[in-house]
């Protein structure tokens, strides 16, 4: 994919750099546009050594080649990282004062702003508004997150972490279709735990990836998008709602709750189905065998499938090992779901892997079939599928 990746003029410039390294590692060609007060941040030197490409920030470098309407034409990405409270208000006036804002006036492909900025800058009218002008137009703003400012100032307004905004990237590279504006969507992911004693636990190899995925992508085709993740090994896309659970309890508390409303819920998480009946509040010592008794933990997408709305859809994932179609059928109409994946663990494969190999069914039978293909490749081919089936208007 051809990425062009703009840097304004914030201390926050130097996560940008880290972010270059992680788009190029994953074979994007990515070309940097800094402001000319990114370069006093973040040298010249530095872009082009990690980009390949030259750098300019001018429109009068290379004119021959018409560089502030190409690169906007040919790009399948613009993301701005660092954008601060001046860029935000060029681009949303419309200037083309530099290579920059002219390139996000003939961009056609998605644009992603990545705020930093002190709270104070952040939270102002003018911001919130030159905001809401650049959403109303199709721009995706990532919301800051919330932290360590520039010398001992806290709130929000701090740039998210490079992997964080990786991962939400990664979403638009693979989603170019924006037929989930309007819509609330509920994913959740990764694998519960559940104590023994203070020190060990039962639970499951899931590492939350495909569910974070999930969240990408629903995000990137212009959903208000919930996630709970629950332990997960992978950075959390910015700027989308994150709850932190930690056993299938706290799951299937979290997950009912934001489940109301929401015009699809996606279950992409594994939660630990059983759990001791009586935890140790001391470590337990390797004194000879220790009698576990299990009991069953809450069935999370049971309890959703009871509480559906009208026009609601639910997606279940079926981690199978054998007798795949079969299982995951009837696990669909016990959960009461429209839609189940069902993905071969065998030999634990699929966990914490880049790639994954599902089948999709619904109530007829299969509607579609990936092999060996990406987690994000998974969760858009999720999100066809439940677009094709929201009611218009949204729930009744």
């Amino acid at each position: 994919m051809n990425i062009v990746l703009g840097v304004s003029g914030g201390i926050a410039a130097y996560k940008a750099a880290a972010l270059l390294r992680l788009l190029k590692e994953s074979g994007h060609d990515v070309t940097v546009i800094p402001t000319e007060a990114a370069l006093k941040f973040v040298g010249e030197a530095t872009w082009e050594a990690l980009s390949g490409h030259p750098v300019a920030s001018g429109v009068f470098a290379d004119v021959h080649d018409v560089r502030h309407v190409r690169l906007g034409r040919e790009a399948d990405l613009v993301a701005v990282v660092p954008a601060t409270a001046d860029l935000l208000a060029r681009a949303a006036v419309g200037r083309a004062d530099d290579l920059l804002t002219s390139t996000l006036l003939t961009a056609t492909c998605p644009v992603v702003f990545a705020p930093a900025m002190h709270t104070e800058m952040w939270q102002h009218a003018a911001t919130r508004a030159n905001t809401a002008t650049l959403r109303e137009r199709g721009a995706h703003v990532v919301e800051p997150d919330s932290g360590r400012l520039t010398g001992a100032d806290t709130g929000p307004g701090r740039l998210p972490e490079p992997e964080s905004l990786f991962a939400l990237l990664k979403g638009f590279l693979t989603s170019p279709a924006k037929d989930l504006v309007g819509r609330r969507v509920l994913v959740t992911a990764g694998g519960t735990r559940e104590a023994i004693d203070p020190v060990r636990f039962i639970g499951n190899h899931s590492s939350g990836r495909q569910g974070i995925a999930l969240a990408a992508s629903a995000a990137a085709r212009g959903a208000e998008v919930t996630l709970i993740a629950a332990h997960v090994d992978a950075a959390l896309p910015a700027g989308i709602e994150v709850h932190r659970v930690g056993t299938t309890g706290q799951l299937f508390d979290a997950t009912v709750k934001a489940a109301r409303g929401c015009d699809a819920a996606v279950l992409a998480a594994a939660p630990a189905d059983f759990r001791p009946k009586e935890a140790s509040d001391r470590k337990l010592k390797r004194e000879g065998d220790v009698d576990l008794a299990l009991a069953s933990t809450p069935d999370i997408a049971a309890a959703v499938g009871e509480r559906k709305e009208k026009g609601q859809i639910l997606v279940v994932f079926a981690a199978e090992t054998h007798d795949g179609p079969e299982h995951a059928q009837a696990k669909r109409v016990r959960k009461g779901a429209n839609l189940v994946v069902l993905n071969d663990v065998s030999g634990g494969a699929v966990f914490g892997a880049s790639e994954n190999s599902v089948t999709i069914f619904d109530e007829r039978g299969e509607v579609d079939t990936l092999v060996r293909t990406s987690k994000e490749s998974v969760a858009d081919a999720v999100w066809d599928a439940v677009a094709a089936r929201l009611p218009a208007g949204g729930l009744d």
